[in-house]
């Protein structure tokens, strides 16, 4: 029920992902109205999908407080319970972010010693992905909080995207070893102490964007600070282009050859590609859909999801800081 188009734009994607990934199985949980009208426009294979009814919904101004004391027959928080009870693999919403991170919080808990979950996004750059954390859960957050930021996401990239040892990089406001707060110089160096990580120290704001880090940790002010920047850059831009073109006759009549030539780029760096971001750190998969995702996107959340429950991520991210701890 979550994101801006709702079951009109999940439902079609489901019965895409369900015709792509044969061993995919799915369980929809919302507004039975609503799902049923929809059902009826796109008809998906019954012996694959189970349906749950809820009676209410948790709307994007709902406070995660608010959530958390009421709305007990919510869509999310009966999907979450879902993978609480073993029901299913994990969980993946594109409704309020702050309602998702509380709610996944409080009924499934967090892994041993993990003393806050955090969210990480993916940037495009050049035509892969820069995993950045975290991305708005943790406004303030301690050395050991960035540390486990760190590890977690380090794990998540190398089962879910192939890399064998992904680069693990710092935002800081220079290089050095000695710029920024006490705090980063203190996570840097316990980052360096752990042999399991492939730490290449810190990187600057436009480090993000020139490949310089696979993993890049901030606490949730920046990184949101980070990811809002990013999109309104990239929208920015793809405006300035268009003005530019409309306003000469001669790109005008070659814009058919431009568009030819700049599509594999607009193909590298669509955000929709890189949708689904991943709540690490509890005791369950949870992944959340950008709330504006099309019908593309959400399939690509799908597999972000997907790839988590397939690598049991909870029990790999547990293991990975159990070795790294050993060593501060």
């Amino acid at each position: 029920m979550g994101g801006d188009f709702g079951p009109r734009c999940i439902l079609p994607a489901v019965a895409r992902s369900l015709a792509t990934h044969p061993g995919l199985e799915v369980v929809l949980v919302g507004s039975a109205e609503s799902m049923h009208e929809q059902s009826t426009l796109c008809p998906l294979p019954e012996k694959r999908v189970r349906w749950i009814s809820a009676s209410e919904v948790i709307h994007a101004d709902d406070s995660p407080a608010s959530v958390l004391r009421h709305k007990r027959d919510a869509s999310m928080r009966l999907a979450i319970e879902q993978v609480r009870d073993g029901h299913a693999d994990g969980c993946l919403s594109a409704g309020n972010t702050g309602a998702l991170m509380v709610l996944a919080r409080s009924i499934l808990g967090t892994l041993e010693g993990v003393e806050r979950p955090a969210i990480m996004a993916s940037l495009p750059v050049s035509g892969r992905a820069c995993h950045v954390l975290d991305m708005g859960a943790n406004v303030d957050c301690t050395a050991m909080q960035l540390f486990e930021f760190a590890v977690m996401a380090s794990e998540t990239v190398r089962e879910t995207s192939g890399l064998a040892r992904p680069r693990i990089g710092l935002l800081n406001i220079g290089r050095e070893v000695h710029k920024g707060s006490r705090m980063v110089r203190e996570v840097s160096d316990m980052l360096r102490r752990s042999p399991e990580l492939n730490y290449v120290g810190h990187i600057e704001g436009d480090g993000l964007f020139r490949d310089e880090a696979d993993v890049v940790v901030c606490d949730g002010f920046v990184g949101n600070v980070v990811l809002k920047a990013s999109e309104g850059l990239a929208l920015y831009l793809q405006s300035e282009l268009r003005q530019a073109l409309a306003a000469n006759r001669l790109l005008r009549l070659m814009s058919p050859v431009l568009r030819s030539a700049l599509k594999p780029f607009g193909e590298r760096h669509d955000p929709t590609r890189y949708n689904g971001a991943s709540l690490l750190g509890l005791n369950g998969v949870v992944v959340k859909s950008h709330g504006a995702a099309n019908q593309f996107a959400f399939e690509i959340a799908i597999e972000r999801a997907m790839l988590a429950c397939r690598a049991g991520l909870p029990t790999r991210i547990a293991s990975k800081l159990a070795q790294c701890r050993a060593h501060l």
